[in-house]
């Protein structure tokens, strides 16, 4: 199974990443990977190598390229309580220097980037971000709405804010089917009141589940919030999610 690292074309220069896809030299549906704060790493090569395994093209780019290519700062091979603010202080730069219109900009080149690929299938793709990811994931959607069928998002950034550009104002434009995996410490009850009411009155396919025994970055092998059975449910609402709305690939 092959990963393959690779330039994209973005307006604002080359942003580095990977692709991880079946080696059999047939087309298969695209899957846009956003990464968590922590970035492209080991343990977001073995989640796409896993979803490559299910018959997916999946493209993981550094959304920090700005910055540098992946990895961006130095990462612990595990990123344990101890360290974990003295890692996200790093980081919250780079945070906030990624703003809407550049995660929008480079949603365009990721988009354009993938439907183009010889190894990937013509039609749709899907959507999936960590953390931080699911913010760009959902603005990517909504951008999209012709070529976006599927948007997965765990774990993630807050999605119900006070801004005009707050993510959940921006549902009505979805065309996609959704599923969020929340942690219990990702949202208060009155957010996810409030997404959930926007996404039905959207007329958005959705479901929306707090996992049980969770706290933010419940996927992350690599860190102290990594929850296995969360992670595999994770993969059960996944994998389900993607083939209903791929299938006809």
């Amino acid at each position: 199974m092959p990963a393959k690292s690779l330039q994209i074309p973005t307006a604002d220069g080359q942003a580095d990443g990977f692709a991880a896809f079946p080696d059999d030299g047939e087309r298969h549906p695209g899957v846009l990977l956003y990464m968590d704060a922590f970035g492209v790493r080991p343990v977001l090569r073995q989640m796409a190598l896993e979803l490559a395994g299910h018959g997916y093209y999946v493209l993981v780019p550094n959304v920090f390229y700005r910055h540098g290519p992946a990895p961006v700062i130095e990462l612990p091979e595990h990123i344990g309580k101890e360290i974990r603010p003295a890692v996200i202080a790093q980081l919250m730069p780079l945070i906030q220097a990624h703003t809407v219109e550049h995660a929008l900009r480079d949603a365009d080149a990721y988009v354009r980037f993938l439907t183009t690929r010889p190894e990937v299938s013509p039609g749709p793709v899907a959507v999936i971000g960590y953390c931080m990811g699911v913010n760009v994931a959902l603005r990517t959607a909504a951008a999209h709405p012709g070529q976006v069928a599927a948007l997965a998002g765990f774990h993630p950034s807050p999605l119900v804010t006070d801004a005009p550009d707050s993510p959940h104002r921006l549902v009505t434009e979805l065309t996609a089917q959704v599923h969020l995996g929340l942690a219990g410490n990702d949202m208060t009850s009155e957010a996810i009141s409030e997404l959930d009411q926007a996404l039905d009155a959207a007329g958005v396919d959705h479901t929306c589940e707090i996992y049980p025994d969770t706290v933010h970055g419940f996927t992350m092998s690599d860190t102290d919030a990594f929850n296995a059975s969360a992670l595999q449910r994770h993969w059960d609402r996944l994998l389900p999610l993607l083939d209903r709305a791929l299938a006809d690939r």
